[in-house]
């Protein structure tokens, strides 16, 4: 695969939040659903899934940046100081016959350890040219399958388990994975359709659709909410009851506090990536009573009397 960044178009100093804003319109752009018959298009949103699976995770990325793995998340080989180079011939200086491993007669036999090690290095060009006439392709791979997962707010908190009906009637368990986002695609390697006994099934890109709250809307990992507070309470100040995605909790609010004012919960957001969660913002709202109060009235009247006075 190409460099997960020029993939992305971001720079190497890109933001988090600028990683997956370019993730996001590129898998909005080139999503299965909205080009069917395009096949490059299908391409496109692969490689990008397979970019923000190592630049969407911070660990992975480092070990990107560092030179840990490639392109594709797989290690680098290292360490090959004793096969004394690529320039000395049978055997080279430490005892390693690069010739006849590169023809496939290598220790183990046909396909020895040689054609490995440089398969590894150089990918399906090595494999195609410098492995001989007599080479044998690696298997092939099924087809990618597209799905989609419904979840709640109160599933993505939970990091609920969720069983899932894949294309071609395959069920699987699916768990609702940290610091997910609408419209984030997940690979679900393996889980494709079947290349043949010879072959390694492709993989499920899993898009996961948030359905929207009644009472939350969702900023990043953090929620937002609006809460009624009663007159008495908003003028007195005191306990309040707030809902979480885990039930009510009580939230003590300063006297005369007005419409509009904003509370942070620490933690009642949802999950992100580096195991924390996001935070939950409630903005009040006072209310009046529903029906006539004849004391609150009459105080109203007296409040009006004593200002034009």
């Amino acid at each position: 695969m190409r460099n997960p960044y020029d993939v992305l178009g971001v720079s190497k100093g890109a933001s988090e939040a600028d990683i997956k804003k370019a993730y996001r319109k590129l898998a909005k752009a080139y999503h299965p659903d909205r080009n069917q018959d395009d096949v490059k298009a299908k391409d496109r949103f692969a490689e990008a899934n397979s970019a923000y699976e190592i630049l969407g995770d911070a660990g992975k990325r480092a070990q990107f940046d560092r030179g840990e793995i490639d392109a594709d998340g797989k290690p680098r080989a290292t360490g090959f100081e004793g096969f004394g180079g690529f320039g000395g011939g049978r055997g080279g200086g430490g005892g390693f016959d690069f010739e006849s491993a590169a023809r496939g007669r290598g220790p183990t036999g046909g396909g020895g350890i040689g054609e490995d090690i440089f398969s590894h290095l150089f990918g399906d060009a090595f494999r195609a040219a410098g492995a001989g006439p007599g080479a044998q392709r690696g298997p092939q791979k099924g087809e990618d399958v597209a799905a989609e997962l419904s979840v709640t707010l109160e599933q993505v908190g939970a990091e609920e388990k969720l069983r899932l009906s894949l294309p071609g009637g395959r069920d699987v368990d699916v768990v609702v994975p940290k610091g997910v986002v609408d419209g984030q695609t997940i690979r679900l390697r393996g889980l494709g359709q079947s290349a043949g006994p010879r072959g390694t099934p492709g993989d499920a890109l899993l898009t996961i659709r948030i359905l929207p709250h009644p009472r939350f809307t969702v900023d990043g990992a953090d929620l937002r909410a609006s809460v009624d507070v009663a007159l008495e309470d908003a003028i007195l100040g005191g306990p309040i009851r707030v809902p979480t995605l885990t039930g009510a909790v009580e939230m003590k609010i300063p006297a005369m506090t007005g419409s509009g004012r904003t509370f942070r919960l620490k933690g009642k957001g949802l999950p992100k990536k580096d195991g924390t969660r996001g935070d939950l913002f409630a903005t009040t709202a006072v209310t009046l009573p529903a029906t006539e109060d004849p004391a609150l009235t009459e105080f109203a009247k007296a409040r009006r009397a004593a200002k034009a006075g």
